[in-house]
């Protein structure tokens, strides 16, 4: 049983005895929902229904309503807030499109804030802009496109923007039926290294605790993963694990602020004096997660604080893996790690005297070419102890957006069918079987491999639903030029963006969408601790001509194969999650939710209960990982991109509440800025081979030799070609920095 958080006031735990943090660097809340109300002034009674009733489509913590099943109260963050003027605009004048100069000057979050797309519509070579077309025009031009094109030259991809389970399932299930398995989702861009990682150590690919888990263990410790600015709700849970012993603890390139101290505006003794969260920061080089880790490992193993009971019965590998860092010197694991071997030590020995501990992660481990060694480094620590399949511990690959944990699970990915299953002629035939037509038995592209396909002149369309590969994909000339070169895109979205007002090779098709609060019958989400959720239709104002995103695929695929038209038919939002219940085993159970509140959590609360892990052998495995060698040139710095403040790829405002930082900001550490003769404001140019990035000097708590930058912004500094196994973008790069004159 864990410790219950204390009821009383803890003053040991506040940020400052000044009342409201007055002077502090932190989000007003407060002033988050005033301007929410402001924006939504004309739809007030619908946007508080969404707020009141629907499942959050922001980050993947998945609260329905304002409550979830962590911490009573009330559950409401600025992001989610900051999406709701999305759910809530009009539409725009569709003549606004008809000629597109002015607006290819604009930036994504001006086109954003234009409104709702009303309308299929579509541009063709040479025309200046859109002209608007009905439902049946444009799926016919994209039908008869497809009927003439083989299927290896199609390709689909579908964001993480608040899309659902039903949308992910009858799209693949759609694409497949087209003849390809060319579809690729923003899951695979965020955690399909911790989904390889978590399935080959320990069979189980997805977070193994619950959200509860941290509230009371011993230790909790956040590798790359940045909540107070991803997931702002869970700063409530991090304030009650505070009040209940729980030790917390921050391995990171930069020493995140948020993460440090926060004021939880719900909670009255945090909004008044804030709430300390982290009691240590180990910083560590861009990289350098691995080094850092198998050094934590060597004084664990040296000091026997092992559970060697459980390494003996529940796993194998223990002797290699020993062997291994016996053989790493110190002095090679300090230079690559950026931390002292004495910080090693600090950190081995709170995990030697935890009896409980969760390791939560994000994409500061992942998107690295050496992303799934990066989660095996994680597992290999966490299996010194027993630290999974209990109360209290566990394995969190933190999801950051609503959609991506379903996206996987329902086979919206160019390399696994439904339930995660591995693309083989076995499985194909066995889905060919179920659904009453061929399946195709090869791997698909994933999302980065469709643009080097373009970039070929291989690729005859592209269906994009939400997404931006402009903005979220390295070497933004590339991808300009690669989208330029496709004869037919499809931009399926709720509002403008970028990419659709790249000039078209031959023809450019625009569908208006709806939001999942719109979809009628409702429909499901899957929260980062494997909880489906219902999330209901709400009654409100509708769009234009916006149709839910399951519904046109469907159709689509109606038209390209008449044939199948038996085989590709769902009545409803509820007849999808019927035969998910039959496709997806875990999900079983999924059928039965249809109202506010319903959901379940596939697999209970802890995944690998009582040790149980579902490999081959039926044991964990630790991995045998060497760090990678990063080398850097005398005067370069390691740089990462994945800065906030934004919701994945949309930039929701210029200056960072919680860091200060505005978006032209590049963070270095003091030292190395009175070395290079900078101070705060100093105009810099960051450089590669690949391009060059301007900002201005922004003095932070940084690792000596590392930079951070926003992204979208800093992937001009990025290599396409660097991708980890599982085909993630690598978001890091070395760059030469140069005081601009």
């Amino acid at each position: 049983m864990l410790p219950k958080p204390k009821k009383r006031w803890t003053p040991s735990n506040w940020a400052s005895w000044k009342p409201f943090g007055i002077g502090e660097q932190y989000p007003n809340n407060y002033w988050e929902v005033f301007r929410a109300i402001w924006l939504s002034r004309d739809q007030l009674p619908y946007a508080w229904n969404i707020l009141d009733k629907g499942v959050c489509d922001g980050c993947a913590l998945g609260t329905t309503g304002m409550k979830d099943w962590t911490l009573d109260g009330i559950h409401l963050c600025n992001v989610r807030l900051r999406l709701l003027r999305m759910n809530t605009m009009p539409a725009f004048d569709s003549a606004l499109l008809e000629d597109v100069s002015q607006l290819q000057k604009q930036k994504s979050a001006q086109l954003r804030d234009l409104g709702r797309l009303p309308y299929p519509m579509m541009r063709q070579r040479g025309e200046k802009g859109f002209r608007r077309v009905s439902w049946d025009e444009a799926l016919e031009v994209i039908a008869s496109r497809i009927r003439a094109i083989t299927p290896n030259r199609i390709s689909f991809y579908v964001t993480s923007r608040g899309t659902v389970n039903e949308t992910y399932y009858a799209t693949q299930k759609a694409v497949r039926a087209m003849g390809s398995n060319n579809i690729d989702n923003a899951a695979r861009i965020c955690h399909s290294p911790s989904t390889a990682g978590l399935k080959a150590a320990l069979g189980a690919a997805a977070t193994t605790c619950s959200y509860k888990d941290w509230i009371g263990t011993d230790l909790l410790v956040f590798i790359g993963s940045n909540v107070a600015n991803n997931q702002p709700v869970t700063v409530k849970y991090l304030h009650y694990a505070k009040k209940a012993g729980t030790k917390i603890v921050v391995i990171n390139t930069y020493r995140e602020p948020g993460m440090e101290r926060y004021w939880v505006p719900s909670i009255p003794e945090s909004a008044l004096f804030g709430t300390k969260f982290a009691e240590d920061f180990f910083l560590v080089n861009m990289g350098g997660d691995i080094a850092f880790l198998n050094g934590t490992i060597k004084h664990i193993f040296a000091n026997g604080w092992v559970d060697q009971s459980f390494i003996d019965l529940h796993t194998a590998g223990f002797a290699e893996l020993k062997a291994s860092l016996e053989s790493q010197s110190w002095e090679e694991l300090e230079r690559l790690s950026g931390a002292s071997r004495d910080e090693m030590y600090a950190f081995a020995k709170m995990v030697g005297d935890a009896n409980k501990a969760v390791f939560v992660w994000s994409m500061g481990i992942t998107q690295h070419e050496c992303g799934e060694d990066n989660v095996r480094s994680i597992i290999n620590l966490a299996l010194t102890k027993g630290f999974v399949g209990r109360e209290g511990c566990g394995l969190m690959p933190i999801r950051g957006h609503s959609g991506v944990q379903g996206g996987a699970e329902m086979g919206c990915y160019a390399t696994v069918f439904p339930g995660g299953k591995s693309i083989t002629p076995e499985n194909a035939a066995h889905l060919s079987q179920r659904w009453g037509f061929e399946v195709p038995a090869s791997k698909g592209l994933i999302a980065p491999e469709m643009i080097d396909a373009a970039h070929r002149g291989k690729l005859d369309m592209l269906f994009s639903v939400g997404g931006n590969f402009l903005e979220v994909l390295p070497e933004p000339d590339y991808v300009e030029g690669a989208l330029k070169q496709i004869p037919l895109r499809v931009h399926m979205d709720i509002v403008l963006s970028s990419q659709m007002l790249v000039e078209p090779a031959d023809t450019v098709v625009l569908l208006p969408a709806t939001t999942r609060y719109e979809i009628p019958g409702g429909v499901t989400e899957t929260n980062t601790e494997r909880r489906v959720i219902f999330s209901p239709e709400i009654s409100g104002p509708r769009i234009g001509e916006a149709r839910p995103e399951w519904e046109v695929f469907i159709e689509l695929a109606r038209r390209v194969r008449p044939d199948l038209a038996d085989k590709l038919t769902f009545a409803d939002t509820a007849a999808i999650r019927q035969e998910i219940a039959q496709i997806v085993p875990q999900y079983a159970g999924i059928q039965h939710l249809q109202q506010a509140g319903d959901q379940f959590q596939y697999g209970g609360s802890h995944l690998c209960f009582g040790w149980n892990f579902p490999t081959p052998d039926g044991k964990a495995h630790f991995g045998i990982l060497l760090p990678p060698q990063i080398e850097l040139p005398e005067g370069c710095f390691l740089v990462a991109t994945r800065r906030g403040k934004q919701f994945n790829s949309m930039v929701q405002e210029r200056k960072d509440a919680i860091t200060g930082a505005v978006r032209e900001a590049v963070l270095i550490n003091a030292e190395d800025a009175v070395k290079l003769g900078l101070k705060d404001g100093d105009r810099i140019i960051l450089k590669n081979d690949l391009g060059e990035l301007h900002g201005q000097v922004y003095i932070a708590p940084i690792q000596s030799g590392n930079l951070q930058v926003h992204w979208p912004e800093g992937n001009v500094l990025l290599d396409k070609s660097k991708r980890s196994l599982e085909g993630v973008p690598d978001y890091n790069a070395v760059v030469r920095l140069e005081k601009q004159t």
